[in-house]
């Protein structure tokens, strides 16, 4: 049996699988189902680090303790290692990761009765799109958190690559296919030929830093932020000039990664100032309260959900339910204005595939088949910039959430 165990770290889910009798099988990390939320929650009462819909359900209940999701975007920046007390231990995003990995490797042993001594992790192919030495400190930042997990060794592997080995019978020899993977922070890409043995042949790799939260984020900022007063004329103490409000705390309320950093004395009566003096005054009570009962996560929950909502066939009138501002109060999210507030985002993951394509010389006419995996690739706005694109490539929907894990569960086997 193998010591290596096959994990795929993502910004919104996570999940583990093994290679058996040369397919892969993924591992139950929580219940039965075959992901897990990428969140931690540190339960100030019981004084334990909760994980995945755990530590989510905490949150929505209204439990006393710190939230965080979306760690994977902090690899690479300052923020990961900057420490701060959590639960009477000094903690840096290190340590944090590490024990969500740690807690993963355990799981896993207690599933298959195995034990795991090395992981082969997925990895964007660029964790920061124009920022090299960001890109390469993301790399040594994920390492030492496998080690830090416990792991004697990683070895990594190009997430949409994975997707392609658990996609490669959906060629017929010859063929050539694309694999567009969505994640929740970046867009990934890998061109692969069917060799029409046992093997692919990997062509061109090309990723960017764009993904499902920066969706989530141009959403909230259009239509839930300007509820809390971001845009909002503000009074100079002294005459009768305004201001705008400054987009800085809205932005990182806006951003999943960001909003666990908004809870400070600071931030706070920072934003009683502005409401102190805003034209708008109600707008600006409304950011005051979202940060005095740590709301923001409640909104970016449901500013996700809308989203989904939005992209599920069938719904004609979906909504952004944002009852904690107010009781029942909705905000709706018609498709002209998603296609509209959404569409330059889905033309840069275009012009990604784009890019793969000249990096490789491929001609879009020459590409079989598109392959979708990842959540955010059931956008329409994304399927429509894809496949404008590449108008001969017949469209597939690999497994969204497990393509990739998939694909590291044979690697693993391998390994």
């Amino acid at each position: 049996m193998t010591s290596t165990l096959g994990i795929d770290f993502g910004t919104s889910n996570s999940a583990a699988g093994i290679c058996v009798d040369g397919k892969p099988h993924l591992i139950p990390l929580e219940g039965d189902a075959q992901t897990m939320p990428t969140a931690v929650f540190f339960d100030f009462e019981s004084k334990k680090m909760l994980l995945g819909v755990q530590a989510s359900d905490a949150l929505l209940n209204g439990d006393e303790g710190r939230y965080m999701r979306g760690l994977k975007s902090l690899l690479g920046t300052r923020l990961m290692r900057e420490s701060r007390m959590l639960l009477g231990e000094r903690l840096d995003f290190i340590d944090i990761v590490a024990r969500f990995l740690s807690e993963v490797k355990t799981r896993a042993e207690k599933a298959t009765g195995q034990t795991f001594t090395r992981a082969l992790s997925g990895r964007p192919v660029r964790f920061h799109s124009d920022d090299e030495t960001r890109n390469a400190q993301a790399l040594v930042d994920l390492t030492e958190c496998y080690e830090r997990a416990g792991f004697d060794g990683v070895t990594f592997l190009n997430e949409p690559e994975a997707a392609a080995r658990a996609n490669r019978d959906v060629l017929a020899a010859g063929d050539l296919g694309l694999i567009v993977d969505i994640g929740g922070g970046t867009s990934d890409f890998t061109l692969f030929r069917q060799r029409g043995d046992v093997d692919i042949d990997i062509i061109s790799s090309y990723g960017v830093r764009i993904g499902g939260t920066d969706f989530d984020r141009r959403l909230s900022i259009a239509r839930v932020m300007p509820q809390l007063g971001m845009g909002s004329p503000i009074r100079h103490a002294f005459g009768d000039d305004t201001h705008i409000t400054p987009n800085a705390i809205f932005n990182d309320l806006a951003t999943w990664a960001k909003i666990p950093f908004l809870y400070s004395a600071d931030t706070i009566r920072a934003a009683k100032d502005l409401q102190k003096y805003a034209v708008h005054e109600g707008r600006l009570a409304r950011l005051v309260k979202v940060l005095e009962e740590e709301l923001g996560h409640d909104l970016a929950f449901a500013v996700e959900a809308g989203k989904i909502m939005a992209n599920t066939p069938g719904v004609e009138k979906p909504v952004i339910k944002v009852g904690m501002l107010k009781r029942k109060a909705v905000l709706p999210l018609p498709a002209e204005m998603m296609t509209k507030k959404l569409t330059g985002l889905a033309d840069q993951i275009g012009d990604a595939a784009e890019a793969i394509l000249t990096q490789a010389k491929v001609a879009p006419e020459s590409v079989n088949k598109l392959i979708f995996v990842g959540g955010s690739s059931l956008m329409q706005v994304v399927e429509d910039a894809l496949t404008s694109r590449l108008p001969l490539a017949e469209l597939h929907r690999g497994a969204a959430l497990t393509a990739i894990v998939d694909g590291l569960a044979l690697g693993a086997g391998d390994a």
